[in-house]
């Protein structure tokens, strides 16, 4: 066996030059490159074999989680079939990543982590970082790593290395069980030689397999589908992970039976297609909730059914619901007493198709189908055209941006109040251009994200529509965007403080407290003082990125048309009138109430929740 000496890092980044995808006959390598931030438990491993492997590109980004938030942005925007490996120091340099890979497992999105870890030959221990147990020498920080990660494991010898890589692509490449994978790297390690196997080298092309549905399955779901008057399917990030958007469009038009879409699956059909009802759960449309109402089969495709989708288990009905779903995973696919039919989501649909062929659902349903949408598009144009005296609505800061994209353009967001309003009101031209990170809905995602989508395609213009509260957490990556020349369009919402969460809890009772940015007031004891003043439009400007105000919706507008003409990264910033909100749309989401509380706002807002709660269902 011929064999080549490297050390461990050296051998590990040969090895993922060589790891390629394939689906559908094409293939293409799955790495893009590292993203990271060196220091001292990588920066002689796996730094001086990135040194010398320059067509393995290097991005050195501000902060380890963005590091990984921007490949799990590019992961998605690649519908899973390329991705980045990220690096990391021991100790915080580490655990920062930690968020990051919680992400990934959550949305299911392929990202590498390789984090730095303490020697693994320990005589030189404690080491700089390393976090010491009483009960046994075999634990480190990155073992916070093992319940956010699909797969873990720690190189404690050189050649584990062979055996340890594949397991890893296994999970990368895996249609259900993909999501963070985690190789704690010792840092001697790292630098130890070993003779490696050439095989070890040779381009491999992992086969991302569409599986196909059993027939009895199949025929269940099939005979569900005929016998139900009132369908409504569910389009989960599956449609889009599976580029499935084609066979849904020409299933359902066929069919006639309605779509709405979870925030994975914004997107699945274009939003002016005639059976595309919109949003679904509590961040629903008009349309889409009054059919999950009502709706008698349930079709689910690639949807875990969060408590968002589900309305808290409160969307669906009807007494006499009955589910179908179709997933990749098992463990999504028999969630609601569903008839599981565990297949690619394309594969299924195209099966479907066949098998209804000549089915459709009534006239009068599919008259139902049309009103409620013709509705829907009215009261979005309302919302996109309030003409707002002073300071625009949120709500008319989203149209002003959907209106300033192109058909191919991105929108990306995911905490906040946006993604409520966004969920409901954008209207996606183009599968993946709604790209929305709901699962973690983690604040500081969204412009790292942003920078992963844009690398995944250049041609498509990226805007970030995000809060001062969000961008506060991870302004850094303004940064690495204009290192990089990565350009994207950020609108900021400056609302002085977290307005959604702020939103919630006045629906609690509780009043707003503490989530807004305002000073200590030394006679109430609270932050409840004068309005904090910050300078976002200056910060970004220090940070390298371009920046605008606008404080009119036509100064928007303006602002949003010069940035597409500006040669990087910049941020609009804007304020909105937090008065003129987004309708529910007979819409709920559980949140639990205190019990007992001296306030009668929370007394009350108690007794509106346990009236609430006598709607949530087990479907079994």
């Amino acid at each position: 066996m011929k064999t080549r000496r490297m050390t461990m890092a050296q051998a590990l980044i040969q090895f993922l030059k060589q790891q390629y995808v394939e689906r559908d006959g094409h293939d293409h390598a799955f790495f893009a490159g590292m993203l990271g931030i060196f220091g001292h438990g990588n920066v002689a491993g796996i730094g001086q074999a990135l040194q010398q492997n320059p067509d393995f590109p290097y991005i050195l980004v501000r902060n380890e989680q963005s590091g990984v938030h921007m490949a799990a942005g590019f992961a998605k925007a690649s519908n899973r079939l390329r991705t980045f490996a990220c690096t990391s120091s021991i100790g915080p340099g580490a655990t920062n990543m930690i968020t990051g890979a919680a992400l990934a497992t959550i949305n299911r999105l392929p990202v590498l982590l390789l984090p730095g870890d303490i020697f693994a030959r320990r005589n030189v221990a404690p080491v700089l970082q390393q976090i010491e147990s009483p009960t046994t020498q075999d634990t480190g920080v990155n073992d916070c790593f093992k319940p956010v990660s699909r797969y873990w494991d720690r190189i404690y010898r050189p050649e584990q290395l062979i055996t340890a890589l594949p397991e890893a692509m296994r999970v990368l490449t895996s249609p259900s069980d993909c999501g963070a994978v985690t190789l704690a790297l010792p840092q001697d390690v790292q630098a130890e030689a070993y003779d490696y196997p050439e095989e070890l080298f040779q381009k491999r092309v992992w086969l991302i397999r569409r599986g196909q549905p059993d027939r009895v399955s199949l025929e269940r779901a099939v005979a569900a589908i005929r016998g139900a008057e009132r369908p409504l399917i569910v389009a989960g990030g599956g449609v889009l992970m599976s580029e499935a958007s084609v066979a849904l469009s020409e299933f359902v038009t066929k069919t006639g039976i309605p779509v709405a879409e979870t925030q994975a699956g914004k997107g699945s059909l274009n939003w002016d297609h005639a059976q595309e009802v919109g949003a679904i759960g509590a961040t629903g449309t008009l349309a889409a909730n009054r059919l999950a109402n009502s709706a008698d089969l349930v079709i689910g495709i690639g949807t875990r059914y969060s408590d968002f989708t589900s309305a808290s288990m409160t969307a669906f009905q009807n007494p006499a619901v009955k589910f179908v779903n179709i997933n990749t995973a098992e463990f999504d696919a028999y969630k609601v007493g569903a008839i599981p039919v565990v297949a690619d989501a394309r594969v299924a649909l195209e099966q479907l198709d066949a098998a209804l062929a000549g089915h459709a659902v009534s006239a009068k349903y599919a008259a139902e189908i049309v009103n409620l949408r013709a509705e829907w598009d009215v009261e979005v144009d309302r919302l996109f055209h309030l003409k707002n005296a002073g300071k625009p609505a949120q709500s008319e800061v989203i149209g002003a941006m959907w209106e300033a994209a192109g058909e191919r353009d991105v929108l990306l967001s995911a905490a906040g109040s946006h993604p409520g309003d966004l969920h409901k009101l954008w209207r996606t031209r183009t599968p993946n251009g709604y790209h929305m990170e709901y699962g973690y809905s983690c604040m500081g995602y969204e412009i790292p994200g942003a920078m992963g989508a844009k690398l995944a395609d250049p041609s498509r213009e990226v805007y970030v529509f995000l809060g001062d509260g969000t961008y506060l957490m991870m302004p850094s990556e303004l940064v690495t965007s204009v290192q990089e020349g990565i350009k994207i369009i950020i609108v900021l919402v400056d609302n002085h403080g977290f307005a959604s969460i702020g939103s919630l809890s006045r629906s609690l009772g509780q009043g707003g407290f503490g989530t807004r940015y305002r000073a200590r007031n030394e006679a109430t004891k609270q932050l409840d003082g004068d309005v904090l003043t910050v300078d976002f439009a200056a910060n970004a400007r220090s940070l390298g990125a371009h920046a605008l105000k606008a404080g009119t919706l036509d100064e928007l507008k303006q602002a949003l048309e010069q940035a597409k003409t500006l040669d990087r990264t910049t941020v609009i910033v804007v304020e909105t009138d937090s008065s003129a909100g987004v309708p529910g749309y007979e819409s709920w989401w559980d949140v639990a109430v205190a019990e007992v509380s001296e306030l009668e706002s929370v007394r009350e807002a108690r007794a509106r929740y346990e009236e609430a709660r006598k709607r949530e269902r087990y479907f079994l």
